[in-house]
C-alpha cells in the first residue's frame, strides 16, 4: 500500500483499464448533473416512473463518487461494491425485466448486454479489491470466482452486440468509414468477430486473445466511426452513441485487464 508522509489516502491504480474505467463513470457522473438526465449506462426508465428526474441525478451522483472512489485505496473497496451492486439492480429491474415484455426484440438484448459489460467492469473490480473481510462474507464474488462471473457476463453481452450486426445490417453499413472498402463484408466481420469473442470467453478457449480483441474492436469503432461523426457535429443521438460506445470500450478494457496473468493461447482456463 502507499501512502505519504501525512498519512492521506494515496491512489490505486490495478491497471490501465481501471483508470479509464474510473474517469469514465466520473465523466458520465458529471455529464448526468449537467443535463439533469439519464446518461447512456443508465436509460431504460419508463417515463411513468415516480421520481424519474430525481432518479436521473441519483444516478448521476452515484456514477460521480463511485468513479472517484475507484481511484483511492481506501474507498476503492467499497466504491466497487456499491457501483456493482447498483449495476445489477439496474440490470435486473431496467433491463431483464424488458424481455417480459418484448422478448424477441433485438433492442431488448442489446441493451442488456450494454449494461452487462458494465456490470462485468464494475465486477472485476470487486474482485480485485475485496479483502479478506468481503472475501469471507461474499466468497463466491470476490477472487477468481468472482472473475469467472464477471467473464460471464461479458461473454453473453457480447453475443447480442454481433447478432445486432445481421439483423440491422443497413445501420451496421452505413456506419462503416467511407474510405474502408467492402461496407457489408465489414459489417458481417465485424458482427462474427463479437459473436465468435463472447462464445470464447464462456467456454474459456483463447479467452484471453477473445477478450482483447473485443475491446479493440469497441475501441475501434469509438475511434474511426463515432469520433469523426461527432467532430462533424453529431445530434443528440449520436452524441448518446458515442457515449456508450466509449462506456463499453472502458467495461471490456478491464474485463480484458482480468486475463494478464493467462497465456494468451490457453484452452479450457476460464
Amino acid at each position: 500500500m502507499n501512502w505519504n508522509s501525512t498519512g492521506a489516502m494515496a491512489m490505486r491504480i490495478a491497471s490501465v483499464g481501471h483508470a479509464v474505467f474510473a474517469a469514465t463513470m466520473i465523466t458520465l457522473g458529471i455529464l448526468g448533473l449537467i443535463k439533469g438526465d439519464f446518461t447512456p449506462t443508465w436509460t431504460g426508465v419508463p417515463k411513468g416512473v415516480p421520481a424519474r428526474e430525481v432518479l436521473a441525478y441519483l444516478c448521476a451522483f452515484i456514477s460521480l463518487v463511485t468513479g472517484t472512489g475507484l481511484l483511492w485505496q481506501r474507498a476503492a473497496v467499497v466504491a466497487s461494491r456499491v457501483l456493482l451492486t447498483y449495476l445489477l439492480v439496474w440490470l435486473l429491474l431496467f433491463r431483464v425485466s424488458h424481455i417480459f415484455f418484448a422478448p424477441t426484440a433485438l433492442v431488448t438484448w442489446w441493451a442488456c448486454g450494454d449494461t452487462a459489460v458494465m456490470v462485468a467492469g464494475a465486477w472485476v473490480l470487486y474482485a480485485w479489491f475485496a479483502g479478506d473481510q468481503d472475501g469471507q462474507r461474499l466468497s463466491f464474488a470476490t477472487g477468481d470466482k468472482g472473475l469467472r462471473i464477471a467473464r460471464v457476463f461479458y461473454g453473453l453481452a457480447l453475443i447480442p452486440f454481433g447478432v445486432a450486426h445481421f439483423t440491422n445490417l443497413k445501420e451496421t453499413v452505413a456506419l462503416v468509414p467511407v474510405w474502408l472498402p467492402w461496407h457489408v463484408g465489414w459489417a458481417y466481420f465485424t458482427g462474427c468477430a463479437f459473436i465468435a469473442a463472447g462464445v470464447a470467453v464462456l467456454v474459456g478457449v483463447y479467452a484471453r486473445l477473445a477478450a482483447m480483441l473485443s475491446a479493440l474492436q469497441l475501441g475501434l469503432f469509438t475511434l474511426l466511426v463515432w469520433v469523426p461523426i461527432v467532430w462533424a457535429g453529431a445530434n443528440a443521438f449520436q452524441w448518446s452513441e458515442f457515449v456508450d460506445s466509449w462506456t463499453l470500450t472502458a467495461g471490456a478494457w478491464v474485463v480484458a485487464d482480468s486475463y494478464r496473468d493467462m497465456p494468451w493461447l490457453a484452452v479450457g482456463k476460464r
